[in-house]
């Protein structure tokens, strides 16, 4: 039988979009080591609509 990982998918969705009143939302699929990093996720990734990189938060 196959053992389960540590490892799980976890959704980033921008800070700073919701602030500028443009509509949709940007977000990103990722994976993460829930034993190395319990904590939620930040990192920095590229928004096509404000066409800036800015800050992306684990959400859930």
């Amino acid at each position: 039988m196959a053992k389960k990982g540590n490892r799980v998918q976890v959704i980033l969705e921008c800070t700073e979009h919701k602030d500028s009143g443009k509509p949709g939302t940007s977000r990103y699929i990722s994976t993460k080591n829930k034993k190395n990093s319990p904590e939620r996720l930040e990192l920095k990734k590229f928004n096509p609509i404000l066409k800036k990189y800015t800050l992306h938060k684990e959400i859930k």
